[in-house]
């Protein structure tokens, strides 16, 4: 029996959108989950908007497993993620002594200045997530997961994390080679394989190297039966297909 477990990626922040900062979370998170079986479904970037972040927050919590967020838990004035997702559930929100003593454990107390201090603020009934590179914690409350956007620090917290959620069945992967057949040419056939394989997804991934131009078929699912049957299938295709083309 397989088990699904469902996640989304909300990246927040203005940096991203205006390209100022390139992401480099969205390719390790979904690495990462599809690892450990939980499948990423969906991803959005939003800017620091409270509330475009509290409406993407809802729409997303209440659709998925989890909604694992990166970016706006700082110390400046836009660093609004925090207080933007107590809104979304309804909590307050507060400088928690807990964070607190964790920014302790790197700074002075002449040092825990006001911008700093509001990385410690905590919506009530939120679980912290340790960081242990620069202390500020990030937070997960009901089935959201508030991590930071540098990406050194959201790898640690994820790692933090991760051990206390629920998983599914991991995904298996297929990958075959579709030597010397165009996409359209087995386009067809690959399209009925699909069709007559539901339980299982069948992607064409056209690329471009030194080597010269090459055609991948990906099958992903989480039937290990089902993915040995749609592979079969699709190597059937493409041994016919090259009969056709080079006869004897």
């Amino acid at each position: 029996m397989t088990v699904s477990v469902s996640a989304a990626l909300l990246i927040i922040g203005d940096e991203i959108l205006s390209g100022r900062t390139k992401d480099k979370n969205i390719g390790y998170i979904a690495e990462y989950l599809t690892a450990i079986g939980i499948d990423l479904r969906e991803v959005r970037i939003i800017p620091d908007v409270e509330a475009e972040i509290v409406d993407t927050v809802n729409v997303l919590r209440r659709r998925y497993d989890y909604l694992f967020t990166t970016g706006g838990i700082g110390p400046t004035h836009d660093d609004i993620t925090a207080d933007s997702v107590a809104k979304a559930l309804g909590v307050g929100i507060d400088i928690d002594p807990r964070a607190v003593a964790l920014l302790q454990e790197r700074y002075a107390a002449h040092e825990l200045t006001e911008a700093r201090l509001r990385m410690a603020r905590i919506p009530a009934g939120a679980e912290l997530i340790e960081n242990p590179i620069s202390r500020a914690p990030g937070f997960m409350i009901e089935n959201v997961i508030v991590m930071a956007g540098v990406p050194s620090i959201m790898q640690v917290m994820l790692d933090q994390v991760v051990p206390k959620l629920r998983t599914g069945s991991v995904m298996v992967v297929e990958t075959i080679e579709a030597h010397g057949v165009p996409e359209g040419i087995y386009g067809g056939g690959l399209a009925e394989i699909a069709k007559e394989n539901p339980e299982v997804s069948i992607g064409s991934y056209p690329s471009f190297s030194s080597a010269g131009f090459r055609n991948q078929i990906v099958i992903r699912g989480k039937d290990p039966v089902a993915v040995a049957t749609a592979r079969e299938a699709v190597r059937a295709l493409l041994n016919d297909l090259k009969t056709d083309q080079n006869p004897l």
